[in-house]
């Protein structure tokens, strides 16, 4: 059930039109992208060879059934012009954008990156691959990543911070002092170190990036449990002898939230921000994952090549910012001091 105050927040949030667009715009824009197959690739969406129906798309076929010599996948864009494909009254469905972001487009002239042409409208990267594709498959990495990273970040923030305000004292003081020390850690060479053991993988840089990125909202956690556990309802919730774990996450939790809630658009743009970062310098994702940050790096080394710096950094910009203004709704609507609303 949603309370009397959770319904008056969201109902200040619809108010501030700035960030309730961007909440809608960027939420179907992830929505989308996690259908990418179905919007860009090399792959049909339907074929029909004989008489029969394939969803490439979705299934793997081997070249032999299309009447190719090898058991393996077809390059459905040659076979799609091969007459004797036709001439078994072939036909295929492609997505709106025709292209893999893996797809290297040898048959271009010239050597790449190519400039925006109507096959390619962004151009082709350092590898003559459609930079569109990379830069749709790369945000449903960064999305995905920033989001992973926020819950992760949310649930040792919680609980690490609430412990400490909870029990305070001496629990308070080590587990302070510890999180001291483990902030100095570089979080650069941490991801240096640890990449070049496990390898640079999704799940290995979301696990080194969440362990860092917790800090922050363990210490609001900390402020608003202490703060909390010494107000009368849980004052009276101990008395009707509540246990402290009942306490903890009935009693105190719920109303301790607020600044996770406000914090978690930022945290989104830290991750989106981190992800590209590493991948800029080198030490993200590997290749070729479609990546924000590697096509910056191609821009930045292909300064006469400018389709590459201006689409990788508009996407960049327009994310950030769109995530900026819902992190700034959230916390006007939330913030009970607030006489006034973001238009």
């Amino acid at each position: 059930m949603i309370s009397d105050l959770t319904r008056d927040r969201l109902r200040r949030f619809r108010k501030i039109k700035r960030a309730w667009y961007s909440l809608l715009i960027l939420g179907t824009a992830f929505l989308l992208s996690l259908f990418s197959e179905f919007i860009a690739n090399d792959k049909p969406l339907l074929l029909r060879y004989r008489g029969r129906t394939y969803f490439p798309v979705v299934k793997f076929y081997p070249a032999s059934g299309f009447g190719g010599e090898y058991g393996t996948e077809p390059d459905y864009l040659k076979l799609r012009d091969e007459e004797g494909f036709k001439a078994a009254g072939g036909s295929m469905v492609f997505p709106i954008i025709a292209d893999s972001p893996l797809r290297t487009h040898l048959e271009l002239q010239d050597n790449p990156p190519h400039a925006p042409s109507r096959r390619h409208l962004l151009g082709t990267d350092n590898s003559a691959r459609d930079v569109l594709s990379r830069l749709i498959y790369g945000f449903r990495i960064c999305m995905a990543f920033a989001l992973l990273l926020a819950f992760f970040d949310a649930l040792l923030g919680i609980t690490i911070g609430g412990i400490q305000g909870y029990l305070g004292g001496k629990v308070d003081i080590t587990v302070q002092r510890l999180i001291e020390i483990w902030s100095a850690l570089p979080f650069l060479y941490v991801v240096i170190l640890l990449g070049s053991i496990y390898g640079r993988t999704f799940g290995i840089l979301l696990f080194i990036t969440a362990l860092f990125e917790w800090v922050s909202l363990s210490y609001f956690m900390r402020g608003e449990f202490l703060r909390l556990k010494g107000q009368t309802y849980v004052k009276a919730a101990r008395a009707l002898g509540f246990g402290p774990i009942r306490i903890f996450f009935n009693q105190i939790l719920p109303n301790a939230l607020t600044p996770v809630i406000t914090l978690m658009p930022f945290t989104v743009v830290a991750g989106i921000s981190a992800l590209t970062a590493l991948d800029f310098l080198g030490f993200g994702l590997m290749p070729p994952t479609p990546s924000w940050g590697e096509i910056l790096k191609q821009g930045l080394e292909n300064i006469d090549k400018p389709w590459l710096a201006i689409s990788s950094t508009t996407a960049l910009f327009v994310t950030l910012m769109l995530a900026t203004f819902i992190g700034e709704g959230v916390r006007e609507a939330f913030d009970p001091r607030s006489g006034h609303h973001i238009e």
